[in-house]
């Protein structure tokens, strides 16, 4: 198991449709048999250019430990996510 910083731009919605998008990250982490170490919400902030026609987003880093597969399958979903403006998953060196 490796450990992986997985941080997503959340686009501007109400708060209980963005908490179930971060939720739905969250067990889709756990389906594939990694785990959510934390989970650290940096809220609303203003993007440095235009994406998507939205000039605002919702940041959310999860520090997760996992197989390379989990992650490849959490980076496919989030490619096709419609919620999501941007994301990155980064290895962290132990």
């Amino acid at each position: 198991m490796r450990k992986y910083e997985v941080i997503f731009i959340v686009k501007p919605m109400e708060e209980e449709a963005t908490n179930a998008v971060v939720e739905k990250f969250t067990k889709l982490v756990a389906k594939n048999g990694g785990t959510v170490d934390s989970e650290d919400r940096w809220g609303k902030k203003r993007l440095a250019y235009e994406i998507k026609d939205c000039t605002e987003g919702y940041y959310v880093l999860l520090n997760v430990t996992a197989e390379p597969a989990c992650v490849a399958e959490v980076d496919r979903v989030m490619k096709i996510s419609d919620d999501l403006l941007k994301h990155m998953i980064v290895r962290v060196d132990d």
